[in-house]
């Protein structure tokens, strides 16, 4: 039996390590944290799946024998996947707000942004791995109704399942139901459409609520409310939303850009920096404010950020094997850090340089990555970040079981 291996662009997160979203120019007065949950519902990886998300996210190329052994498992309908019909309108027919006559109007000039109506110092909100790590989950309110979410520092968008969706799209849901927020405005003729790597989209209306995020609160934040969803969102019933950690400008809210919720409350936080402590089979979590050194290993490093194209990306021009010497890949390499992606996408001289050490290890273009023996030990991957090497374990590496790959 073999499996394939979550090393297939230097993209995830990696085991044990902190990565910090802005560097600190001034002290405010406060901190929190987002800790995850677990998801007992988990049923087992798909790598070529995954892949296929990775590469579709990145806009990378598709390796044939990928599509065509997820055409063999009848998968097409993971690259055609299409919002549903209610989609097709932006929701805009309703000028009474996402849930119905009693939600509030509000005027499209923007979000202002609010500033923090709490002062509790240090708060934690859990990230919680859901599907066998394939995502992490953690708890937000918004206008006072508590919902799971996905984190996902590769967006910029916090949208969420609501009532607006058919009643089927709900079902095992938790939706917001702006009419029963006291806070909740909509934003006239504001609409939202996003679309992931995986084909899986979401689109609706738009409105401001008061969000809450591990004690620390942000009034008139951008909240997008679906009217329409892919299947996978559908199926995916542990989650109901994403909230965007990614440069504002990446937002698709129209026909303005609405500030993801960290730049709403990064004026209020202690330090302005957020962290990832994202752990395998484990509950983590999300803090901003502050950096936990007891979280990681040896000494901080800063690096800078390259947010160009909307991502938090950085220098990555080398990688290690094991206790062996760094070697060097091309000097303009860049690797982009996302909290909604599974895989670590690398360059083919990673790829080739870390599995020629493996004995067994074979390149399957009909699953789209490399292959190893299920029992096989594999060796720790050191991976570049901005001139730091960071630790990724070889246990972590080996991803999903591949059957009928013979040895």
């Amino acid at each position: 039996m073999h499996s394939l291996l979550r090393v297939i662009l230097l993209v995830g997160v990696l085991s044990s390590l902190q990565f910090v979203a802005a560097a600190p120019s001034r002290i405010q007065k406060r901190s929190f944290k987002v800790e995850r949950v677990r998801n007992p519902s988990f049923q087992g990886h798909d790598g070529p799946r995954q892949l296929l998300k990775s590469l579709r996210k990145f806009r990378m190329g598709l390796p044939p024998g990928l599509l065509e052994f997820l055409n063999s498992e009848e998968l097409e309908d993971l690259i055609q996947e299409v919002v549903t019909a209610a989609l097709e309108g932006k929701g805009k027919g309703r000028k009474g707000g996402a849930g119905g006559s009693g939600a509030r109007n509000g005027t499209a000039n923007g979000n202002t942004g609010g500033r923090n109506s709490t002062g509790t110092g240090i708060g934690k909100v859990t990230a919680t791995p859901e599907r066998g790590d394939v995502e992490y989950l953690s708890p937000v309110r918004i206008g006072g109704q508590s919902m799971l979410v996905n984190f996902d520092s590769g967006s910029s968008d916090l949208w969420v399942f609501s009532t607006a969706l058919p009643a089927a799209a709900q079902q095992g849901h938790t939706p917001f139901d702006p009419d029963k927020s006291n806070t909740f405005r909509l934003l006239n003729d504001s609409t939202f459409f996003i679309s992931y790597g995986d084909g899986s989209k979401a689109g609706g209306i738009v409105g401001t609520d008061t969000v809450e995020v591990g004690g620390a609160t942000v009034t008139r934040q951008a909240v997008e409310l679906a009217t329409g969803v892919s299947r996978s969102f559908v199926e995916d019933t542990q989650n109901n939303g994403l909230l965007g950690l990614a440069f504002s400008e990446l937002n698709t809210v129209k026909p303005r850009k609405q500030k993801t919720f960290f730049d709403n409350v990064m004026p209020d936080l202690a330090e302005p920096v957020w962290t990832a402590d994202l752990r395998k089979n484990a509950v983590g979590a999300y803090e901003f404010g502050r950096i936990d050194t007891s979280k990681f290993v040896g000494d901080l490093a800063w690096v800078p950020v390259n947010s160009s194209q909307g991502f938090w990306e950085f220098p990555s021009t080398s990688f290690a094997v094991g206790d062996a010497a760094p070697r060097q890949t091309d000097l303009r390499a860049t690797a982009i850090v996302d909290t909604g992606t599974t895989l670590i996408l690398a360059s083919s001289a990673i790829v080739n340089g870390y599995f020629s050490l493996v004995e067994g290890a074979v390149n399957n273009q009909t699953v789209g990555g490399v292959t190893v023996p299920c029992a096989a030990q594999l060796p720790d991957l050191k991976l570049d970040v901005g001139g730091t090497l960071a630790t990724v374990k070889g246990s972590d590496i080996n991803f999903a079981p591949i059957d009928g790959v013979s040895e």
